[in-house]
């Protein structure tokens, strides 16, 4: 099933989302925002399901779904944690400028713990108070979990992911070096993140989702031109169940956390850095790596960051040739 959050108050009113995203139906009387469903799951999730069952069938009332009327299915989560799974993403980076990437690097997933208290809409817009600042998008895969025991395995946190969703993680690239140099982490440069529409469950995703992996071409589109369409199931280093577990290995988490797998990279088919689509390639899921193979080709980076203005479009198509989660659609506003 679908799930999704219509604008109200602080944390958004719960819908049951239809299969092809146009219709919905009012799930309050079973619970009455997302968070809530997921504090009580074992319980409401068949209810939901039923509700979502009468609505393929037309046996309820139901409105029409407006993904401009849509919150963010989580407005605010109690934690989102950003993994980096797909570590030729990271490789580009380090290659880029120079630095030596550890062998660690491929067994121990990287993750950074996030800001939550504000998940922006699907069709919000980014905020950027200084286009110095250097704003870029990143097209991730995101899940959402239960509640996860300490301590848990790969196979057992897999049994823990409730809901599959995509994610803008908004990064201004230019305030991240001197973040990282004071030893501490991500701070200012990591402003609110936009989630797509509707969260899905697994189960719904059929074979799509297999491995603790999403596959499928990530769509990334720029002003309205294609710039990415890497494939979320491939390259992806550390699948969702390692990433869990790596978040739980000292802390339980909570329902309702969000875990993200990074930006979607894929390598070029000779196995080095990918190429755009204009030139044959899959393209990328954020500027930032455009730029890493625009240093390493061509000895300095030519496409620019996000100015006021740009439109930033994500999604992931069915097979069918339509929006699994919905659009993400942001443009970029003064601050």
């Amino acid at each position: 099933m679908k799930l999704g959050s219509l604008k109200s108050g602080r944390d958004g009113r719960l819908v049951v989302v239809s299969r092809d995203l146009a219709w919905c139906a009012d799930a309050a009387h079973i619970a009455p925002t997302l968070q809530a469903a997921l504090d009580n799951w074992t319980y409401v999730a068949p209810q939901l399901q039923l509700l979502a069952t009468d609505l393929a069938h037309e046996a309820i009332p139901m409105m029409r779904f407006h993904e401009r009327q849509a919150a963010a299915p989580l407005p605010r989560a109690y934690q989102w944690a950003d993994g980096s799974a797909y570590v030729n993403h990271v490789q580009l980076v380090r290659q880029a400028r120079g630095a030596e990437m550890p062998e660690s690097f491929w067994t121990d997933p990287l993750m950074y713990q996030g800001a939550s208290d504000e998940m922006l809409g699907p069709r919000d817009p980014i905020p950027l108070a200084d286009e110095s600042w250097g704003c870029d998008f990143e097209a991730e895969v995101v899940v959402v979990t239960g509640d996860v025991p300490r301590g848990v395995t790969r196979e057992q946190a897999l049994q823990h992911i409730l809901l599959v969703g995509l994610v803008n993680d908004v990064s201004l690239r230019n305030l991240i070096p001197a973040e990282l140099a004071k030893g501490f982490g991500f701070l200012q440069s990591k402003p609110a993140s936009a989630l797509s529409p509707v969260l899905v469950t697994p189960d719904e995703l059929g074979d799509r989702w297999r491995g603790g992996k999403l596959h499928g071409p990530l769509k990334v589109d720029l002003n309205g031109q294609p710039f990415g369409r890497a494939d979320a199931g491939v390259d992806m280093t550390f699948d969702f169940g390692t990433l869990v577990a790596h978040l739980a290995k000292t802390r339980n988490l909570a329902a309702g956390s969000i875990v993200g797998s990074g930006t979607v990279s894929n390598r070029g088919a000779d196995g080095g850095p990918g190429k755009p689509i204009a030139q044959g390639g899959l393209g990328y899921s954020c500027i930032a790596e455009v730029r890493t193979v625009e240093t390493i080709i061509e000895g300095q980076p030519s496409t620019g960051f996000l100015a006021r203005g740009d439109i930033v479009r994500i999604s992931m198509d069915d097979d069918h040739g339509h929006p699994i989660f919905g659009t993400i659609e942001q443009t970029v506003v003064a601050g």
